[in-house]
């Protein structure tokens, strides 16, 4: 087994493990301990339970690598492991299906394997460079079916500038796109990945967002392209086909 198949393959059995300890506490979830972080933006139990049980096993099998974590911290070398535990929190705690585990590797700035879970639908994605996407194991194609029913994901966060993605929402929409918004990245980066979308953008994401969500974009065909914020350095995410990302760039001229 190449040595990129090996550490694909560790990182999905980790975010497998994580997936069934996060649905235990999906199913008891009136009874777990929250807080919050911001307007509209939470941590639970879950999270942080998640988050250690992947660092735990990463640091089994990738002795000495470096972790960075949304909830426990560290920091981004030039080769590290980034976790985001629960990806759509407030989904979670209201009891939508709509939110996942992502784990991502990032060397000198750049995505190179990505892991998404969606555990109560029981998918778990995964790529690297060059494997193709996989779902569940299995190496799968990005198939589309009505291909004329044009759907994209739109990402937003309570940091995020309303009026700015308003009018990115607005101009799609004229554009003649469906505008979905589920509030999880890496759902809608999977979702693009798989077909369902085509594709999702985001103008204020992080690292931890995206990390997982933007391999598999790429390794299923999907231009892929990450960029900051002039001023501030806050990442943002534009994955999509060819006419949503003609479409995005008419409206997001930085994606171009």
């Amino acid at each position: 087994m190449a040595m990129q198949d090996e550490r694909l393959a560790n990182a999905v059995a980790i975010i497998e493990e994580a997936a069934t300890l996060a649905l235990t506490f999906f199913h008891a979830r009136s009874g777990i301990e929250t807080k919050t972080k911001g307007v509209q933006d939470f941590v639970s139990e879950a999270d942080t339970s998640v988050e250690r049980l992947v660092r735990e096993r990463l640091d089994a099998v990738f002795p000495g690598e470096t972790v960075l974590g949304e909830e426990m911290g560290g920091h981004a070398d030039d080769a590290y492991w980034i976790i985001d535990p629960i990806d759509g929190t407030a989904n979670f705690l209201r009891g939508s299906p709509l939110w996942g585990i992502s784990l991502g590797f990032v060397r000198n700035g750049r995505p190179e394997l990505g892991v998404v879970a969606i555990p109560v639908l029981k998918e778990v994605y995964a790529a690297a460079d060059g494997t193709g996407l996989l779902l569940n194991g299995r190496a799968i194609n990005r198939d589309i079916f009505f291909e004329d029913v044009q759907v994209m994901s739109l990402g937003d966060s309570a940091s995020a500038d309303a009026e700015e993605v308003a009018a990115l929402n607005v101009g799609l929409r004229h554009a003649g796109w469906v505008v979905e918004s589920i509030r999880s990245t890496s759902i809608g980066l999977a979702f693009a990945a798989r077909g369902i979308f085509d594709g999702h953008l985001q103008k204020l994401t992080t690292m931890w967002d995206i990390a997982g969500g933007a391999v598999l974009a790429r390794e299923a065909g999907l231009d892929v392209r990450i960029g900051s914020r002039t001023g501030s350095g806050i990442p943002w995410i534009a994955a999509g086909t060819p006419k949503l990302m003609t479409a995005a760039g008419e409206l997001w001229p930085e994606t171009q």
